[in-house]
């Protein structure tokens, strides 16, 4: 591939290795496409409700197109994006920022401004919560903008994840697109829940903030940071998902008490 040939693509391509290889792309680009899942909710919701469900599915073929796209620019460019651009070492602060640790720290950021600045509204009054929705109503334009720039950052953690397991090209892109067209079936699933339980939206929004953590603390390794001596150590996955089963088993045992309480003042109101 690297010589322009493109017999390396398909030589090993209906082989038992690529079926599996094929398989856990699929099972992890779906994974990690969940986060990029919510996050375009969250902005499809922004928009006139009668192109909420266009915004999501475009918004969703975009993260598609947009994967394979940077697939085909990582596998070509990969050492460019992982060289550093820029280097400090003093005393208190070292750093070797590359373009890859650029876009995970971009990206992490403003996660947690947008889970933050959701947050506030969500928490604010009543009233003001109706003019805030009005007022930040966003054109459909505006909203799959947002989606694409955030795709880019989602994406391009997941394309690296994909060139960690194999080079071919085929594969890698068969896997996207079977875990676009999952995330397109769960578009609708994730968004209908959160409608119907609109509790979860405090959980969803804390999710997005984690993953802004998680990708702050994961763009600080890569720009190998340091303060004091003290390197920035990434957020280990296991740990994210450890933090994430625990907030949803909390806020499932949370939910249920607070009807057992409602139910138990109705029955005493009685």
């Amino acid at each position: 591939m690297a010589d322009g040939d493109p017999l390396p693509m398909f030589e090993n391509l209906f082989t038992f290795e690529s079926l599996i290889t094929f398989l856990i792309l699929t099972a992890l680009e779906t994974v990690l496409g969940f986060d990029n899942l919510l996050y375009i909710s969250i902005e499809a919701k922004k928009v006139d409700p009668a192109r909420e469900a266009y915004v999501r599915r475009t918004g969703i073929i975009l993260a598609i197109g947009l994967r394979i796209v940077l697939l085909f620019v990582v596998l070509k460019l990969i050492d460019m994006f992982q060289a550093p651009l820029w280097e400090a070492h003093t005393s208190f602060f070292t750093a070797a920022v590359s373009g890859h640790s650029l876009i995970v720290l971009f990206g992490g950021v403003f996660l947690i401004y947008t889970a933050i600045k959701e947050i506030f509204h969500m928490i604010g009054a009543p009233h003001a919560e109706d003019n805030a929705v009005r007022a930040a109503r966003r054109s459909v334009a505006s909203a799959l903008t947002m989606i694409l720039i955030m795709n880019i950052v989602f994406s391009f953690d997941t394309v690296l994840s994909a060139v960690a397991l194999t080079h071919n090209f085929i594969v890698m892109a068969a896997a996207i697109v079977v875990s676009g067209v999952l995330m397109v079936v769960m578009a609708n699933t994730v968004s209908n829940f959160l409608k119907k339980n609109r509790m979860y939206e405090v959980l969803g929004l804390f999710v997005l903030l984690l993953v802004g953590y998680m990708l702050m603390s994961e763009g600080g390794h890569l720009a190998h940071l340091s303060f004091f001596g003290y390197a920035i150590e990434p957020m280990a996955k296991s740990t994210f998902y450890f933090v994430l089963v625990t907030l949803i088993i909390v806020e499932i045992i949370q939910g249920r008490y607070q009807k057992r309480i409602l139910a138990e003042q109705e029955r005493s109101n009685h």
